[in-house]
């Protein structure tokens, strides 16, 4: 049985989390650049069994596209093609970086550390989107 792993797509970096062997827990993994995003996942795959990628579709509030929409659309056909053997979906991410700031502020992190560590943030909001799909399950 697969891991399922989420993308959370930026402009710079993307965050990257994945489920245990069992599908029951979301766990931040990696941010890498987006530049670099179809070669790590490339090299991942080829070490762990994944049948399943969610991608985070960004919204504006009021259910409109945001810039980041097209090309998560864009990455979605991308993947789909690439890979025909694994389920390529699309899970809402409105509220997941706040979410992610606030998750990160309860487990102790300091601002200044939040600050420095941005690439945090990526991989914490790509582990709520895939908590959310999880949860949806």
């Amino acid at each position: 049985m697969g891991r399922v792993i989420a993308i959370d797509l930026g402009t710079k970096r993307t965050g990257i989390a994945v489920t245990d062997t069992l599908k029951m827990l979301a766990n931040p993994l990696e941010t890498v650049e987006t530049k670099n995003l179809i070669t790590y996942l490339e090299l991942y795959f080829a070490q762990e069994e994944v049948d399943t990628i969610i991608i985070g579709h960004p919204k504006a509030l009021n259910g409109a596209d945001t810039q980041m929409t097209q090309p998560v659309l864009n990455l979605k056909g991308r993947l789909a093609n690439k890979y025909p053997d694994k389920k390529v979906l699309l899970v809402d991410e409105r509220f997941t970086s706040k979410m992610a700031m606030q998750s990160m502020i309860t487990m102790g992190s300091k601002k200044k550390d939040r600050k420095e560590k941005a690439g945090n943030l990526d991989k914490v909001s790509a582990a709520i989107i895939l908590q959310t799909y999880l949860e949806q399950l």
